[in-house]
């Protein structure tokens, strides 16, 4: 399945209890030459409180935080199996709920946290960024606000390096960071080109990445809500959410999720 270019293997194990090593298999499966190939993968169980549970796991095997593109594409392909109008389901400890917005899937997420500004230091570069947990940890860097040199490597192919960088970063230690590089465009859409950690790449969109970067535009940029950002892949994200005193409420990620083929592999 794949939600606005954000590409993912899913396992339907509701029923099966297949009792696998997923994250010994995720880096099998989402092997793009040896594998089927995929940006992460789902895997779908049965839920005593909602009408499944979801885990998460990157494509190198580490399991994931909550992957917002994943979740809608695990609702959709529930909703559409089952004939439901509303998708609820466990993660992390967290029920969320999709349901249809015309041909797209909205997901209703948690609260962020752990909103902190901060200046990181790189070689001999200053590179501010917003951090905040969507779910996942993300850090969140204006383009415009970086030095020529580095601006010009963010809209580059080197995102790559930059990215990989901030992305291990002793202020992220432990557990690193995703790396969202944004442009504010004239009409208040965000461009966003984001390095994932556990794809250790650059992927065609990233949920949360979207969520993480409209919340903190908003908040220093003063962009409007509902807010349009636009991924690699080109696809439009929209994010809604509400400002109540010092705290983000109600937030909503929409966009598209698809199933791409189905099938079966031999392990």
């Amino acid at each position: 399945m794949t939600g606005a270019g954000n590409d993912f293997v899913l396992i339907d194990d509701r029923k099966t209890s297949l009792n696998l090593d997923w994250g010994t298999l995720a880096p099998r499966l989402c092997d793009r030459r040896y594998g089927i190939g995929a940006d992460g993968l789902l895997v779908l169980e049965a839920s005593n409180d909602a009408d499944f549970g979801m885990k998460y796991y990157n494509a190198d095997g580490s399991y994931g935080g909550m992957c917002g593109n994943g979740g809608r594409c695990a609702a959709r392909f529930v909703m559409d199996e089952a004939g439901l109008s509303i998708a609820r389901f466990d993660a992390l400890g967290f029920t969320y709920r999709a349901h249809h917005v015309g041909q797209f899937i909205e997901l209703h997420m948690k609260d962020p946290i752990s909103l902190r500004k901060d200046i990181l230091h790189v070689g001999s570069h200053k590179i501010p960024y917003v951090f905040i947990d969507t779910g996942t940890a993300h850090a969140v860097i204006f383009v415009g606000d970086l030095e020529p040199v580095l601006a010009q490597m963010a809209a580059s192919g080197e995102i790559q390096h930059i990215g990989s960088e901030i992305r291990n970063h002793a202020a992220f230690a432990p557990g690193g960071t995703n790396v969202n590089f944004v442009r504010v465009l004239d009409d208040g859409t965000l461009a966003m080109r984001t390095y994932e950690r556990g794809v250790e790449a650059e992927t065609l969109a990233c949920g949360t990445g979207a969520i993480a970067s409209a919340i903190v535009s908003h908040l220093y940029k003063q962009t409007p809500v509902p807010t349009r950002v636009r991924t690699r892949s080109k696809e439009i994200l929209e994010v809604g959410f509400k400002k109540e005193g010092n705290s983000i409420r109600e937030v909503t990620l929409t966009g598209s999720a698809d199933m791409v083929y189905s099938g079966k592999i031999a392990l």
